[in-house]
């Protein structure tokens, strides 16, 4: 993974796969939407629809409007939108996040929102890594990643799918300390990794050694898949 390119912005990434402008969009867990917040920035015309479950960050959104920009409280496998009412579906490190129960249910959801010719971009951490050695000592996602891309994989036997692009790139990550390693990644608010003391100092016991003065620098491995609805 250490030859993968390193991409700083992903929006580059996804600007040069589909095209941005005077398009309806929705994000399903949308987090902050810090992606969706630039890209409205950048093209003016555009409209996002971010949907989110975790009902903090949901409030947090809420506080926070911007304009073209628009929150919904819902999960991808029940989106409450009409159908054929977007032209691109981002899942920015979310698909591994949806219940495996409801990963297609999630994809067939998102087909039926997309007007026909529209486009899913699905962003999904590989699982590799330093940083993932050090995840996966509170919260190992194998599994769940795996299955998120098994259920592309299935989706696209469904004859509503096509795959059109596929890339894979490696975004810098930095941490000034364990504390703000350990409050960003460790206690989001979105799930409880059930942490104690001991968890804890096991995890710090392999993420000081990686980290200097200045703090400590990763690359997230990441792999994308373009999807569209035929």
């Amino acid at each position: 993974m250490d030859q993968l390119p390193l991409i700083t912005d992903e929006l580059t990434v996804l600007a040069e796969l589909v095209p941005l402008e005077q398009r309806d969009i929705l994000e399903l867990g949308c987090g902050s939407a810090r992606l969706a917040r630039t890209l409205l920035q950048r093209y003016p015309g555009t409209r996002v629809t971010g949907l989110e479950v975790d009902v903090r960050q949901h409030a947090k959104n809420l506080a926070d409007p911007q304009s073209d920009l628009t929150f919904i409280a819902a999960g991808a496998e029940a989106i409450p939108l009409p159908a054929a009412s977007f032209d691109l579906a981002l899942m920015l490190k979310s698909l591994h996040h949806v219940p495996l129960s409801a990963m297609a249910q999630a994809l067939s959801e998102v087909a039926r929102v997309l007007r026909p010719g529209g486009y899913l971009y699905v962003s999904e951490p590989i699982y590799d890594g330093a940083m993932n050695e050090v995840i996966r000592l509170y919260n190992d996602e194998g599994v769940v990643r795996a299955a998120a891309q098994a259920a592309l994989d299935q989706a696209l036997t469904s004859g509503v799918w096509t795959q059109v692009a596929e890339q894979r790139f490696a975004t810098p990550v930095h941490f000034e300390n364990f504390a703000d390693f350990e409050q960003r990644m460790m206690r989001p608010t979105f799930a409880d990794h059930q942490l104690d003391d001991a968890k804890i100092a096991a995890v710090r016991a392999v993420f000081e050694p990686l980290c200097g003065p200045a703090g400590a620098d990763f690359t997230r491995p990441m792999h994308v898949r373009l999807l569209r609805r035929l």
